[in-house]
């Protein structure tokens, strides 16, 4: 069956929306973006975000050094920004050119700022991690409201603790954009996972127990010989296939094997952009 994620995402723009109009008698809301370069994918998945931001009522502001900066340039243009009180969040739109491209830029942003979860005492969890365990939730808890869709991690330890306590879950990736942000949101909710990459001697073995499959890869990884029937397939790899947007399953290969699986494109990436600004309504929160 295929996740409804068209319902999911409805369900929490209504709530954010209801929270970010609340939010603004009060505060203004801005979201400020840094781009570097002019990768057409990257400017794309910035107009998205522009484009959330403004069915939200929230403001966006986009920061686009279309040439490369130097380090030190690039440090006090995030600085600048940062100190702006009516800036609410701070993102870097990843992946940034090599010479850029280090964690320490997030310790220039405040914490209560950095919304996407990067630094190592962080407020918040990392966006897409929190629209993997929404789409998990959905499935495997069945929650009777939108409200109790929403992940509060402070409140879903136990349960996510109980309800894979016997299940076998495995991640495919490691990238700083896949993987890793979502291993640490798993970690972070108690579910055991098996982490698969490259490196992994005979992946397939894992693949062929596994309940639940995430993949953050961005090729076509999964057959239909390595899947278990009735298995959970969640993927946010993106690969181009004949112009085409498409992730590390073909759905149409999956649909009859797995028990559920997202679509690619529009299965799990708008939900990680609402949870990114999820994150932004509680750092105003937290500002006010």
């Amino acid at each position: 069956m295929e996740i409804p994620a068209k319902k999911i995402i409805s369900t929490i723009e209504k709530i954010l929306k209801k929270e970010a109009k609340k939010l603004r008698k009060k505060k203004a809301l801005k979201l400020t973006t840094f781009l570097v370069g002019q990768a057409g994918e990257q400017l794309s998945y910035v107009r998205i975000k522009a484009k959330i931001a403004k069915k939200l009522g929230i403001g966006f502001e986009l920061v686009h050094l279309k040439s490369t900066p130097s380090f030190e340039e690039f440090m006090h243009k995030i600085k600048e920004k940062s100190q702006d009180p009516k800036t609410t969040g701070i993102i870097i739109q990843q992946p940034l050119p090599a010479q850029l491209s280090t964690e320490s830029l997030y310790e220039y942003i405040p914490t209560v700022k950095e919304i996407e979860g990067h630094k190592r005492k962080t407020t918040y969890l990392p966006p897409i991690g929190l629209a993997i365990l929404t789409v998990l939730k959905y499935i495997y808890a069945k929650p009777r409201s939108g409200e109790e869709l929403i992940i509060d991690i402070q409140k879903e330890r136990g349960p996510f603790k109980k309800l894979f306590r016997n299940k076998r879950v495995v991640l495919v990736g490691r990238g700083v954009t896949g993987g890793r942000p979502i291993g640490k949101t798993l970690t972070e909710a108690r579910v055991n996972f098996i982490n698969v990459n490259s490196q992994t001697p005979d992946p397939h073995s894992y693949y062929k127990e596994a309940d639940v499959i995430i993949t953050a890869v961005g090729k076509k990884i999964l057959f239909p010989e390595m899947l278990k029937p009735g298995t959970t397939l969640i993927n946010i790899g993106l690969r181009r296939e004949k112009g085409r947007l498409k992730g590390d399953y073909d759905e149409r290969e999956v649909k009859n094997i797995a028990g559920f699986y997202t679509s690619t494109p529009g299965g799990v990436g708008p939900i990680d952009v609402l949870y990114l600004f999820k994150n932004l309504i509680d750092a105003a929160k937290l500002h006010l």
